[in-house]
Order: structure tokens, then C-alpha cells, then sequence
């Protein structure tokens, strides 16, 4: 993936104050960051999962290099997604934005980092793990051009 840099534009029309434009760069994770990660989810992200821990973090990308999406501003952390691809599935996690970096453009920067990864290894679909309370994420998820799929249902058994 490398590093990308984008200015990010936006008006303040109907959506109370917002900067103009924000310096976005999106890069994929290294073991390093998955202290910083984690304290970021603790205040960003929704609900919380068994991985959550720097082992996780840290297997997830020696094994996947690219597939934890960051989102950076002046140095700060401000969004994070998980593209995971298993040569199958394009499996979307951890969309993540802060709390006062949102209604920027963070996400669409995120999603369209990882919908871009998904292309270049053939990936034909997207699916999101999205809670079901969290009503936000929903709207997040349907402008992005995501909808549910009710018939389907995660099961889940910890193994450790």
C-alpha cells in the first residue's frame, strides 16, 4: 500500500463547523503501531473483541501486512479499518473514526484505501462486521454503498 497523502475537502454548508480541508495520510499498519491502535480503538471504536490486544494487533499484520488501514493528521491517529483478505473473503472490520476528526471524509478515505486493496487481489465483494446498536456505523455503512444482508448471522466460538 504504501503511503498515500491527500488534502480532503469540505464545506461547512448544512453540517455545522468544519474545517475546509483536512491532510490525510492513509498508510497500512506496522507491529509498532499497535499500542497507539489499541488506545485508539479503546476511545473511537464501538464494542470491543477478544483480539483486542497487541499480540492481535501485531499477528494480524505479520501476517497480513495490509490489511490494517490507518488514517493519520499532523502525526495524530484519526481513523482505522481492517481490510482483511484470505484469498476468499474481503472481510471489513474496525472502521473507526475519532471522535473529533468525524464528518470529514475519513472514512470514505479508509474505505476507498481498502476497497482499492480488495481490487488489486481480485476480491469481489465486501463484507462489513458492523454491530447491530450501533446506529451510526449503519448510516456510515449505507452512503458507502454497503447494505444488510438479514439472512445471514456471525457464529462465533473463542478458541483459547
Amino acid at each position: 500500500m504504501g503511503k498515500a497523502t491527500a488534502s480532503i475537502e469540505r464545506t461547512n454548508e448544512g453540517c455545522g463547523w468544519l474545517p475546509a480541508m483536512i491532510e490525510l495520510t492513509v498508510r497500512a499498519a506496522t507491529g509498532a503501531d499497535a499500542e497507539t491502535v489499541l488506545a485508539f480503538w479503546a476511545e473511537a471504536a464501538e464494542g470491543t473483541s477478544i483480539t483486542d490486544d497487541a499480540a492481535g494487533v501485531t499477528a494480524l499484520v505479520a501476517r497480513d501486512p495490509e490489511a490494517l488501514i490507518l488514517a493519520e493528521s499532523e502525526g495524530a491517529l484519526v481513523g482505522t479499518v481492517i481490510a482483511g483478505w484470505d484469498g476468499w473473503r474481503c472481510s471489513l472490520y474496525r472502521l473507526a473514526v475519532h471522535p473529533g476528526h468525524r464528518r470529514q471524509g475519513i472514512a470514505t478515505a479508509l474505505l476507498t484505501a481498502a476497497e482499492r486493496r480488495f481490487r488489486e487481489v481480485g476480491g469481489r465483494r465486501g463484507d462489513a462486521m458492523v454491530l447491530v446498536a450501533n446506529e451510526r456505523a449503519h448510516r456510515v455503512w449505507a452512503a458507502a454503498g454497503y447494505r444488510v444482508e438479514e439472512h445471514w448471522r456471525r457464529w462465533v466460538k473463542p478458541l483459547g
